[in-house]
């Protein structure tokens, strides 16, 4: 495994791209309690780790899971809602990931524009 290019969105929140079963003992490892995916299953073929494998892993490593499929090109108000919950939820520090990271970025972005209406 390599390690993430993790890329630091707030005191308590990170975000990087694709990330495999294995990162998840990584992610632990370096403090963080939760993990959410943004990238929907097989978005670019069957190659890419799946959300269930990925869970199996965060849960054996012991970290909060969560699962919230989005689009690369738009979010939905209610995704972002349910990203903003997510950040409100899980415990911290939490680690988002997508294919590259920016999927994340924009939904952090877009969830803390939310919270301050």
């Amino acid at each position: 495994m390599t390690t993430p290019n993790v890329q630091r969105l707030s005191e308590t929140v990170c975000a990087a791209g694709q990330l495999d079963p294995a990162a998840m003992a990584w992610a632990a490892a370096n403090g963080f309690k939760s993990v959410i995916n943004n990238r929907p299953d097989f978005e670019h073929g069957p190659d890419q780790p799946t959300s269930a494998s990925i869970a199996e892993a965060a849960q054996a490593a012991g970290l909060q899971y969560a699962f919230l499929p989005v689009a690369g090109g738009y979010q939905s108000p209610e995704e972002i809602a349910k990203f903003a919950e997510l950040l409100d939820t899980l415990p911290r520090p939490i680690l988002a990931f997508c294919r590259s990271g920016a999927r994340v970025g924009k939904l952090f972005q877009a969830a803390s524009a939310l919270k301050a209406q």
